[in-house]
C-alpha cells in the first residue's frame, strides 16, 4: 500500500521538525516528507488537516502474558490494545511461563507477534535462568533470537558476586541490562509506600530505601563493570537524584518511569481499591513531583505504561491478596497528554519521552519520522478527547482510569506502512 497523509502537523523529536507538511509512505518506509516524488501515486489518501503526525510510540514495558498466562492476556489482544494507544513498538518482560530464558520462547513470542501484526514486539530476555538469580541465562543465544536487553525484573540475584559477573559478561558483548532496583529484604511483605497512608490503612509498608539502597548498589556495579544500563520504573525523588548524579559522572545510564507514577500517589489507596495495588508502590506527592521534574529535565528520558493485564478475579480479593499491576497501554497517549494539559511538558518534549527517548535507551530501530525510516507513526487529534474504556481491547480491565475523559484521541496507527488501528 502507498499512502499520502495530507496536511498534518508533523512532529519529529529527533530532527526537531514541527510543521504542517505531507507524509508519503511506500513499501513499509517513509518515502518522503513534504512534496512527493513525481512518479508517486498513492493507493489511499488521508486528509489529516488538524491532526498531529508523530513517530509511533515506543513502550519499554508491556506484559503480553503469553506464553503461560493467557487468562490474563494474549500477544494478539495486548498488541491490539497497544496499537489503540498509539504504540507501534513495545518491549515485553521475561516473566512468562516458561520464563523467557531460551531462544525457543523468544521465537514463539516473535512468531505470534508477527502473526497478529498489530505492533512490533522486542522481547527482553531473562538475565538468569528461570529468573532465579543463580545461573546466567544463555544471553548470546537470546540476543541472536531477537532479545534487545536483559533483566531479572524484581527478582534479586542471590549474591552480589553473581550479579557482578553477569554484568561483566553482558558488558563484554555490549548487551543492555535493565534494572528494577528494589531490595528484597527491605521490601519483603510490603504492599504500599511506608508512610502515613499505609499506617492509616494498616498495610505493611515498603520504604523508599528499598529502592535507593538497591539503586546505589546497582549503579556502583554498573560503574565497575562498564555495562550499558537502563533503570526501569523509578518511584522516588532520591532515586532520580541518584540517576542524575550517575549521568553527571558520565555513566551509560538511562531511565524510565511508569506513566501512572506521574499521575497517582499513595493517597489513591485510601479506599482500599486493589486497582491501585502496584509493585513498586505508588509513593508520596513529593516523589511524584520529583519524577515529573526528572521527566521534564530529561534525566528520565522515557515514559512507559508498565502494562500488566489481569483477569477479573486477580483484583477481587482483599487488598493484600490481590495481584499488583495496572492495564493501561491502550491509554498511553491520552493519559500522557494530561502532562501537556497540566503544563508540565510541551507536546514535542512529551512525544520525545514516548518515542525517541525510549528507542534510544534500548537502541531500537524506531522513534523517528524521516525519509527511509520505518513507516511507524501515529495520527492523533490533540483537540479531541478519549473516554477511557469506551472501546476496551485489552483482556485486562484492571485500570483505575476507566470512565475518565482524557485529552487527545488516536485516529490512525501505522506499523510498517500498514494501518494497524483506526480510532
Amino acid at each position: 500500500m502507498k499512502f499520502s497523509i495530507l496536511g498534518a502537523r508533523v512532529i519529529d523529536p529527533v530532527s526537531g521538525l514541527d510543521q504542517v507538511i505531507d507524509v508519503h509512505l511506500e513499501a513499509g518506509k517513509i518515502l518522503a516528507l513534504g512534496v512527493a516524488p513525481a512518479d508517486f501515486e498513492p493507493s489511499q489518501t488521508i486528509d489529516a488537516a488538524g491532526l498531529i503526525a508523530a513517530p509511533g510510540l515506543v513502550d519499554l514495558n508491556v506484559s503480553l502474558r503469553e506464553p503461560g498466562y493467557s487468562r490474563k492476556g494474549s500477544i494478539a489482544s495486548e498488541t491490539r490494545a497497544a496499537a489503540a494507544g498509539g504504540v507501534t513498538s513495545l518491549c515485553c518482560p521475561p516473566r512468562t511461563k516458561p520464563v523467557l530464558d531460551t531462544s525457543a520462547v523468544a521465537e514463539l513470542i516473535l512468531d505470534r507477534a508477527r502473526e497478529a501484526g498489530h505492533s512490533k514486539v522486542f522481547p527482553i530476555g531473562a538475565l538468569s535462568k528461570g529468573l532465579e538469580g543463580e545461573q546466567l541465562a544463555e544471553l548470546i543465544a537470546l540476543r541472536d533470537a531477537g532479545c534487545v536487553a536483559f533483566t531479572n525484573g524484581l527478582m534479586n540475584f542471590r549474591s552480589n558476586r553473581t550479579l557482578c559477573r553477569a554484568l561483566e559478561y553482558a558488558a563484554t558483548f555490549d548487551l543492555t541490562v535493565i534494572f528494577n532496583s528494589q531490595d528484597d529484604d527491605l521490601a519483603q511483605g510490603g504492599l504500599a509506600h511506608d508512610g502515613p497512608t499505609a499506617a492509616f490503612l494498616g498495610l505493611p509498608g515498603i520504604p523508599e530505601t528499598a529502592e535507593t539502597v538497591a539503586l546505589a548498589r546497582d549503579l556502583l556495579l554498573v560503574e565497575q563493570s562498564g555495562v550499558r544500563a537502563h533503570f526501569t520504573q523509578l518511584t522516588s525523588a532520591r532515586g532520580v537524584a541518584l540517576i542524575a548524579q550517575a549521568q553527571a559522572r558520565g555513566l551509560p545510564v538511562t531511565a524510565d518511569v511508569a506513566l501512572y507514577q506521574l499521575i497517582l500517589t499513595d493517597e489513591a489507596l485510601i479506599d482500599f481499591s486493589s486497582l491501585y495495588h502496584v509493585q513498586p508502590p505508588l509513593r508520596t506527592r513529593a516523589d511524584r513531583d520529583a519524577l515529573r521534574e526528572a521527566v521534564k529535565s530529561g534525566v528520565v528520558q522515557a515514559i512507559s505504561s508498565h502494562h500488566q493485564p489481569h483477569e477479573r478475579d486477580a483484583k477481587l480479593a482483599p487488598f493484600g491478596a490481590t495481584e499488583p499491576g495496572i492495564s493501561s497501554v491502550e491509554l498511553l497517549l491520552p493519559l500522557a497528554m494530561t502532562l501537556v494539559e497540566d503544563g508540565l511538558l510541551d507536546l514535542p518534549t512529551l512525544l520525545s519521552r514516548l518515542s525517541a527517548g525510549p528507542a534510544a535507551a534500548l537502541r531500537l530501530p524506531a522513534g523517528q519520522l524521516a525519509a527511509g525510516a520505518p513507516a511507524d507513526l501515529v495520527l492523533f487529534d490533540a483537540a479531541a478527547s478519549t473516554v477511557a474504556g469506551e472501546k476496551w481491547l485489552s483482556k485486562g480491565e484492571n485500570c483505575p482510569f476507566l470512565g475518565h475523559c482524557l485529552p487527545g484521541a488516536v485516529k490512525y496507527t501505522f506499523v510498517d506502512g500498514r494501518i494497524s488501528y483506526i480510532g
